[in-house]
């Protein structure tokens, strides 16, 4: 690996660290959810508040981080996002009530929002064309390591907790193993801001603002005196030819010239969380839960979604710039479609069944007399379960010692559903994940880049609002089965219209894809 090269990806892993943050926020809350919900007696919208309401941030954020990172530049913008990360993290572990929660996890969105957006189209603007693909691909990389960071976490804290040591009780890892979870993000996202002090400002920024020597100076660190040269001149040469025209405006995304691009921008928005990935990343604990697995279990059973996770995340970065986007996509969602329909048929396929001796072992909590009368009843549905213990035990206690509960009646083979969700993490980490956000940076041209991205980007955080928001409520009311068979149907749909629209994006210059998709 040659100075320049080490100098570029040096500067893509910094920015990429934003990624990092993204991901240990955006999914140590699902850890949390199982202590939060029965301590502030929420029902299952609120329960879902308290998970979707970052990305409820994250997307104001988008409509306004692209411009803004437009006018004051796109690292002062990631300086922000950092500090926003901190506060957000500190105030969410010593939240006294759901509302302060909710309004402390919404200040840490705008941190996601930005970061989500500005960290790839950083380094999609100073990487070379050979490594953009891998490059742009280090910010998803970040996101799936700061999942899998997230998992482990709480596992650990989980299991710190449950410890006989001094120091873990001293602590309150034991009561407040929750707001441990939340709290330590913290020192992340202060390493962030200061680390970003050794990162320069985007090259393709410094041009748009007529500061071509100081955008020289780091085009030269990236790819050497000759090809930093041509590259200025070739982006100067784009900027001025859409010099006589109006500042970006939102308009200008719907004219003609942009069909193409901004169709496969936002169905590939659209498709990413509609399929459920943040469903399962959000969620993960629950889920392993109602396979019937248990408390400890079911964290540990997240611990191997994140590594998974990471490891396809890894290969997919190995492959994009090889294999190119469009084989990643059709591979990765005909993955997904797979996975998600042996979801529906494992929990479809279980049965709930409480014995008198089940009855016996459950907690001294819960009031065995009443749940006699259920004894020997099988119940083929998750939900004919719940409303029947419910009834007989009240719902609070029912949520209490769900976990417990499901273990004991439970008939179903678990492992069915530990191959479904690790296969669709799997399937997304090499399509869906890194693909959306490198081909985001490739699709639309200089001038309307940061606008477009934004645009596409709400989009996506915005079905990935509702998809956190509704999927307890689902679970609830459709059941495991029939939720995860719409995500399954949602894939199949995708795959079909991916393939139709999709043209290869790789080895091509920001420059010559603008010539070739969009039409002037």
């Amino acid at each position: 690996m040659n100075a320049s090269t080490r100098y570029t990806v040096r500067v893509a892993l910094i920015v990429a660290l934003g990624g990092f943050l993204m991901g240990f926020d955006a999914s140590v809350i699902s850890g949390v959810v199982t202590f939060i919900e029965p301590e502030f007696a929420l029902s299952k919208i609120e329960l879902g508040w308290a998970v979707a309401s970052l990305t409820l941030t994250a997307t104001l954020a988008m409509m306004v981080s692209g411009p803004l990172s437009d006018r004051l530049g796109r690292r002062p913008v990631l300086k922000i996002a950092a500090a926003l990360f901190a506060v957000s993290a500190i105030a969410s572990a010593m939240a006294p009530d759901f509302i302060t929660l909710v309004v402390a996890r919404m200040l840490g969105g705008f941190g996601v929002g930005a970061a989500l957006i500005i960290a790839p189209m950083y380094i999609a603007e100073i990487a070379p064309p050979d490594l953009r693909g891998r490059m742009v691909s280090f910010n998803q990389l970040n996101i799936v390591i700061g999942i899998s960071a997230a998992y482990f976490s709480n596992f650990l804290i989980l299991s710190l907790g449950q410890s006989d040591l001094g120091w873990t009780q001293t602590l309150g890892m034991d009561r407040w193993a929750w707001r441990w979870m939340l709290g330590v993000e913290a020192l992340p996202a202060i390493f962030y801001f200061f680390a970003l002090y050794r990162v320069p400002e985007s090259p393709r920024w410094l041009v748009m603002h007529r500061k071509d020597d100081e955008a020289l100076q780091i085009m030269v660190q990236v790819s050497g005196r000759s090809e930093a040269e041509a590259e200025l001149t070739e982006v100067r040469a784009s900027l001025d030819a859409q010099a006589d025209t109006e500042r970006a405006s939102i308009k200008e995304l719907f004219r003609p010239a942009m069909k193409l691009v901004l169709t496969i921008g936002v169905a590939v928005a659209i498709l990413q969380q509609i399929t459920g990935i943040n469903s399962v990343f959000f969620y993960a604990p629950m889920i392993f839960e109602q396979s019937g697995v248990g408390t400890d279990a079911s964290f540990m059973q997240a611990v191997l979604v994140g590594l998974v996770n990471l490891v396809f995340t890894l290969l997919a970065i190995l492959l994009i710039d090889r294999l190119g986007r469009r084989p990643l996509l059709g591979l990765g969602l005909a993955g997904i479609a797979a996975c998600m329909l042996l979801l529906a048929y494992g929990f479809g396929s279980a049965t709930y069944t409480l014995e008198s001796e089940d009855i016996a072992s459950l907690p001294a909590a819960v009031n065995q007399e009443a749940l006699q009368p259920l004894a020997g009843q099988a119940f083929d549905s998750d939900i004919a379960f719940r409303e029947a213990v419910s009834a007989a035990i009240g719902s609070g206690t029912y949520k209490k010692h769900q976990s417990t509960l499901v273990s004991a009646a439970i008939d179903m083979n678990p492992t069915l559903v530990l191959i479904g969700i690790l296969g669709f993490v799997a399937s997304f980490a090499i399509s869906l994940g890194p693909v959306m956000w490198v081909l985001f940076s490739e699709l639309f041209p200089n001038r309307l880049r940061g606008l477009a991205i934004s645009f596409v980007g709400l989009i996506n955080s915005a079905v990935s609002f509702t998809v956190q928001l509704v999927f307890p409520w689902e679970l609830e009311n459709f059941g495991n089965s029939m939720t995860f068979l719409i995500y399954g149907v949602f894939a199949v749909i995708g795959l079909l219209l991916i393939m139709r629209m999709l043209p290869e994006t790789k080895g091509k210059s920001l420059e010559e894809l603008e010539i070739e998709l969009v039409r002037h």
